[in-house]
């Protein structure tokens, strides 16, 4: 599935199955809750913090889809195509940080 094709699909599930959008504000706080839940998982995965029994039902990829989701929401309402976008932030990053990283000493 492309970006395009995942922002067209959330639309039309929102549309059918959810009814209607939450607030832009609303989904926005949503998507900081989704990003809290992955780095739960991401700390106790990768990091060293522990698990805690409710932990141990969380999903990592389930996760990162779930912040995903909002965003391709928060794309639909506000106009944004991701794919566009994502392919002017590459043109930036590749500008930008054309050398940037390989003169970087602490990445050798």
């Amino acid at each position: 599935m492309t970006i395009a094709e995942a922002q067209v699909k959330v639309d039309q599930w929102i549309n059918t199955t959810g009814v209607r959008y939450f607030s832009e504000l609303t989904n926005m706080t949503i998507l900081t809750e989704e990003v809290g839940e992955l780095a739960r998982i991401m700390a106790r995965t990768y990091g060293d913090q522990s698990f805690k029994k409710s932990d141990l039902q969380k999903d990592l990829p389930d996760e990162m889809a779930d912040v995903l989701w909002v965003l391709l929401c928060l794309a639909n309402q506000t106009g944004v195509n991701l794919t566009e976008a994502l392919e002017k932030n590459f043109e930036k990053k590749s500008n930008r940080d054309k050398d940037r990283h390989r003169e970087n000493e602490k990445l050798r």
